[in-house]
């Protein structure tokens, strides 16, 4: 039986065929074990849900552009389009919910591969796992080169210096970039590429202005860095160019701005001391360990990093929204807003929650409340694997459109031009609706998923542990799969580098 069935419309998935093909494929995706204890930090675990009063979100009559800033926003607007997408009423995609357990199935399959019997061990989705590469421990091997003299919170500080850079670098690296290890001399692609070059490039000093401390991230160190050094620390040529090079280097020279808020970002101007104002914080409860609501931090990342965003995205009576697009799918009842049109994301803003959290957790034993406002990230892994299991399939008008996109497109230099696909920009409603309808079926997914590994309460594996051992893995692993010569999502994103 071939890997996939086509049938009147989308793809139906031989879980079982899957299963086989990819567990006999060796990849370096699995997610590595958690690391003994090392240099002070503890192994992951997933959060534990914390009792703490959260604040209501923003009332949106009153304040349209915060109540779209906000976590809140994500899932409450995703979730109209997703109700649409269960009647199988979208503008530009088909559902088929037959498919839906298919989808539920293939992520099982892949999750009891890597983790079963113990599945406490998966880690929450950031990251500190693309880090580590291939098994090799860096962010534990870096702790180690410190000297005992550094103590745990300017060890965190540090850390979240590198994560916030290292996320904000992680847009769609495109098909033919990669980046060859100064230290190991082997060579790694997109997110996990990315996060290595980060890493060495912190290393080296890249981001600091000060030689002796090349260990942190200042505004400072920012504003000395250009294009043209920024593309020699990821190794970029003609040869092995980056998608959206120009957007990232823009994105960090905007950050040297933001990092100017010295509330957030103290006297020295560096991203990891948000530590000391979350600490401070009077939101944070410090009983036996401190507890950190998700709401502060998202101020910190949203406001604080305000500035960093294109001035063309969307705005509200000039505040700019970032990562938030109108959707002609959205319901127009009598007598709605203009904001009423527009779906929020923050792609960005909630993959740097997930990654921060991460040395927080494990350096300071800081505990987080309200993770569960945190949605599943809708990009193009987890937008994919929808795609590739035939739960929702590009209509064939937009199909057209996107694969005329695409052909125009490799005509460009360095731009792909196999394994043809449907090319979007990141505003085009296409994308938008795929987005948020991803959102909603990653909410379905986990339900499902903890119910076919028969896990209850405080067993269930959190949305965060399904996107890193299911969803983002999976969506990958198809995506190898199903494209196996340049490896991208079914529908191609033309990315500036600020959104994906």
């Amino acid at each position: 039986m071939g890997l996939f069935n086509r049938k009147n419309k989308g793809v139906t998935v031989d879980s079982e065929s899957v299963s086989s093909k990819l567990s006999r494929t060796p990849s370096n995706l699995q997610t590595p074990p958690p690391n003994k204890t090392l240099n002070g930090t503890s192994p992951f675990t997933s959060p534990s849900t914390i009792n703490v009063a959260l604040p209501p979100p923003p009332n949106s009559n009153n304040d349209p552009a915060a109540y779209l800033r906000s976590i809140y926003a994500v899932r409450e607007r995703s979730r109209l389009i997703h109700e649409k997408a269960k009647k199988d009423q979208l503008t530009h995609f088909d559902v088929d919910l037959t498919k839906f357990g298919d989808t539920a199935t293939y992520l099982v399959s892949i999750i009891k591969r890597d983790f079963a019997p113990d599945y406490r061990t998966i880690p929450p989705h950031g990251r500190w796992q693309h880090f580590e590469v291939g098994g090799r421990p860096r962010i534990d091997q870096l702790l180690t080169s410190w000297p005992s003299t550094v103590d745990a919170q300017e060890r965190t500080r540090r850390l979240i210096d590198l994560f916030l850079v290292s996320v904000l670098l992680d847009a769609g690296a495109g098909t033919q970039w990669s980046y060859k290890s100064k230290e190991s001399g082997k060579t790694y692609r997109r997110s996990e590429g990315l996060a290595v070059a980060s890493l060495e490039m912190f290393k080296a000093g890249y981001f600091s202005d000060n030689p002796t401390e090349p260990y942190q991230v200042n505004a400072a160190g920012l504003n000395r860095l250009s294009a043209g050094q920024l593309a020699i620390g990821l190794q970029v040529s003609d040869s092995n160019p980056l998608a959206g090079l120009e957007g990232r280097a823009g994105l960090l020279s905007k950050l040297a701005e933001a990092l100017e808020i010295s509330e957030y970002f103290g006297s020295d101007k560096r991203p990891g001391n948000m530590l000391d104002y979350l600490l401070s914080h009077p939101s944070t409860q410090t009983t036996s360990a401190p507890v950190v609501i998700i709401p502060t931090l998202w101020s910190v990342l949203t406001d604080g990093l305000a500035s960093i965003w294109p001035p063309s995205r969307t705005q509200i009576g000039g505040i700019p929204l970032g990562d938030a697009w109108p959707c002609s799918s959205m319901p127009s009842p009598p007598g709605a807003q203009p904001w009423e049109n527009i779906v929020p994301f923050h792609k960005l803003t909630q993959w740097l929650c997930y990654s921060l959290m991460a040395p927080m957790t494990r350096l300071m034993n800081v505990h987080f409340a309200g993770v569960d406002l945190l949605t599943g990230l809708p990009e193009y892994r987890n937008g994919g694997l929808l795609i590739d299991t035939g739960l929702v399939t590009l209509k064939p008008a937009d199909a057209k459109r996107g694969i005329e996109a695409y052909h125009h497109n490799a005509t460009v230099k360095g731009q792909p031009s196999m394994e043809v696909v449907p090319l979007f920009s990141a505003e085009d409603d296409v994308v938008v609706e795929w987005r948020a309808l991803t959102v909603g079926f990653l909410d379905d997914l986990l339900v499902e998923v903890n119910r076919l590994l028969k896990l209850e309460g405080p067993d269930k594996l959190s949305l965060a542990q399904m996107l890193e051992a299911g969803s983002w893995k999976g969506g990958r692993e198809l995506a190898e799969v199903s494209r196996p010569n340049t490896k991208q999502p079914p529908i191609m994103i033309l990315s500036d580098g600020t959104v994906f």
